[in-house]
């Protein structure tokens, strides 16, 4: 199978694991709606509120799955392959919002405590546990390297996990009677979510700050350039991400002895197939020079630029 025929069949794959995981979503949040007020219980709303942001966050992720695909254009020379990460980069800080509110709410419930319905609460939390549990489980297999998708499954992961929380507090309000489970748990599990929430703000700004990518070393791939066949030296060097999973490269090298031009563009296809091949970079750009160029040339160049 070809590279772009399995990029298609993955992306395929991803949309429809995100519809599923919507659906499911979607009708779940009105059943948690309701059983939260009908049973009293700020942990229901607060796994609802969560699912609401999976909700939102899913459609996001759809969307801007399906734009990564479109093809580059005289306004967007890149295409929009940076759609996904800023999707992501929403969906961090949503979850964070959310928690925050869960906090204070829980807080006010602690000082206040109000009577919860356990045998309900502890349903609703089962039922959310096999809907969430069950579409991270169809979303994990398509996630890859995508912040789009990893964003999505964060969403309905840390839902799951909230899920438990509400089950612990159903069974807890149950065998003891107290109200104070539900709002405890209402805590622990923000405060859980917002240190997931963090990891994946932390990998969508790298991205849009043109960070070098995650598990990518520089040096590695200076080594690499600078120690193959005819590379005398390499240096201006910058490796950065168009998106989540499309590393670029760009580098100035230096080729050894007296060249013709077909000579040194078969040199140039070599060093990109090799930094294809280790380091899954197809995006490289490469500045061919017989010698090395003067640093104070560029820099007044870069000044003009700007």
């Amino acid at each position: 199978m070809s590279v772009r025929a399995a990029g298609s069949e993955q992306h395929g794959a991803r949309l429809r694991a995100l519809r599923m995981a919507l659906g499911a979503n979607a009708a779940l949040l009105v059943v948690q709606v309701v059983a939260g007020f009908a049973f009293g219980s700020l942990a229901v709303l607060a796994d609802a509120a969560h699912l609401l942001a999976d909700v939102v966050a899913l459609g996001l992720a759809l969307l801007a799955q399906q734009l990564t695909t479109r093809a580059p254009s005289a306004r967007n020379t890149y295409g929009m392959l940076r759609a996904e990460v800023l999707a992501a980069q929403a969906n961090a800080a949503a979850l964070v919002l959310i928690s925050v509110w869960v906090c204070y709410e829980a807080v006010q419930r602690l000082n206040q405590p109000e009577h919860v319905n356990g045998l309900g609460v502890l349903l609703v939390g089962l039922l959310a546990l096999t809907v969430n549990a069950g579409s991270a489980w169809v979303l994990a297999p398509s996630a890859g390297s995508s912040l789009n998708m990893r964003g999505a499954l964060l969403h309905l992961l840390s839902d799951a996990l909230g899920s438990l929380g509400v089950v612990v507090a159903g069974v807890l309000l149950l065998a003891t009677g107290a109200d104070w489970p539900d709002p405890v748990a209402s805590i622990l599990i923000s405060v859980l979510v917002v240190i997931a929430a963090f990891g994946l703000l932390r990998d969508a700004t790298r991205v849009l700050l043109e960070g070098v990518p995650k598990g990518l070393d520089v040096d590695a791939v200076e080594h690499a350039l600078s120690t193959a066949a005819g590379v005398d030296a390499v240096h201006h060097l910058h490796v950065w991400s168009l998106g989540s999973e499309t590393p670029a490269l760009s580098a100035h090298v230096v080729l050894g002895g007296e060249l013709t031009l077909h000579q040194a563009q078969e040199a140039g296809d070599r060093l990109k197939q090799l930094l294809a091949e280790r380091f899954g970079i197809d995006h490289a750009t490469l500045e061919l020079e017989c010698h090395a160029c003067d640093d104070d040339v560029h820099a007044r160049r870069d000044a003009g630029a700007s």
